[in-house]
């Protein structure tokens, strides 16, 4: 028996093989102590959070926190990933299916990252510190070479690629870069009012494929 009848979809059993200890200890370490990192740099921003502090208050040892992350900046990193990550996904809940008209769709998603970042504790911790030129995790949020804006870059580009697949690769790509580095500038230094700045972002960026 292979576990599945003539026709039908084999069965994908990879799911329900557990991790061994070791593995599942380490993801489950990791998740605590980035949950640490996230509630310390909400409560005091992180320019006050020190790998000590994160590993008492995640019940783990400091050598711990050193061998998964290497060092201060590494958890730094990872912590503004994972968060990162999630955020994104969410953004693209709101640009699929989207609206009709791709600039109205683009508007809605742009206006979403102006209103929930400022929701997101995390997040909000960062931009707010950062105004006063004190947070040292704006650098993985905001660099052209780090993951998070590439990952920003590459879910707009696939977007703009499918709603105008007659555009020029190159168009594409100024496109969604305009759109990344304009809306994260917005999150650092904000308007008076997120939904006009969504408007002209938009409009902005989709002048661009014209």
């Amino acid at each position: 028996m292979t576990g599945h009848t003539d026709g039908a979809r084999p069965l994908d059993t990879r799911a329900a093989i557990p991790d061994p200890p070791r593995v599942a200890w380490r993801k489950h370490m990791r998740r605590r102590v980035l949950d640490a990192a996230r509630d310390l740099t909400c409560s005091s921003g992180w320019d006050q959070v020190s790998l000590s502090a994160v590993a008492t208050a995640a019940e783990v040892s400091r050598p711990s926190v050193y061998k998964e992350f290497g060092n201060r900046a590494g958890l730094g990193r990872a912590l503004v990933l994972r968060e990162t990550r999630e955020f994104l996904e969410s953004v693209a809940l709101t640009l699929y299916p989207g609206l009709p008209d791709p600039c109205a769709s683009l508007e809605a998603a742009v206006f979403f990252v102006l209103t929930e970042a400022h929701r997101n504790p995390l997040i909000r911790a960062v931009v707010l510190a950062a105004r006063k030129g004190s947070d040292s995790l704006l650098p993985y949020l905001t660099a052209r070479a780090d993951p998070i804006f590439d990952a920003g870059q590459n879910l707009l580009r696939t977007w703009l690629t499918e709603r105008f697949p007659e555009r020029d690769e190159d168009l594409i790509d100024t496109a969604a870069d305009i759109a990344v580095r304009m809306t994260i500038s917005h999150l650092v230094l904000p308007g008076a009012d997120p939904r006009p700045t969504a408007q002209r972002l938009s409009l902005a960026v989709l002048k661009v494929l014209q």
